[in-house]
């Protein structure tokens, strides 16, 4: 699976707008990230050619089976990479944008140590 960084932060994005609110239209991807209207759109588009997200005629964005599993995969990375540093003293803040920097980049082997030591620790 080749995919853009962007893309998957869209994806990631996309998908805890829906945890969160249950329905995403791309005004609350624009608020969310605070890109402008055009970039989103342009994105959003890219997104649905792809495969990835599908967007009804009210305008309201779902996750496709492949852009759920790419959203799930950066989502399960971001949470525990950030819980992780928070566990090793690093306040919650530097955590959260210290995992955003990493998780689209380590391997799923460096992550899945990282997520076995930290689960031998309690965290989850």
């Amino acid at each position: 699976m080749n995919i853009y960084e962007s893309s998957e932060n869209y994806l990631e994005t996309i998908l805890r707008l829906k945890l969160r609110h249950g329905a995403v239209r791309s005004i609350d991807i624009v608020n969310e990230l605070n890109f402008s209207k055009p970039s989103i759109s342009i994105a959003m588009k890219k997104l649905r050619e792809s495969g990835y997200i599908e967007m009804d005629k009210d305008g309201f964005i779902s996750l496709t089976d492949s852009g759920e599993s790419i959203a799930k995969r950066i989502y399960e990375r971001h949470r525990l990479l950030t819980e992780f540093f928070v566990y090793l003293g690093v306040s919650e803040d530097i955590a959260a944008l210290d995992a955003c920097k990493i998780e689209h980049d380590l391997s799923d082997e460096t992550f899945q140590k990282i997520k076995e030591h930290a689960q031998a620790n309690g965290i989850k």
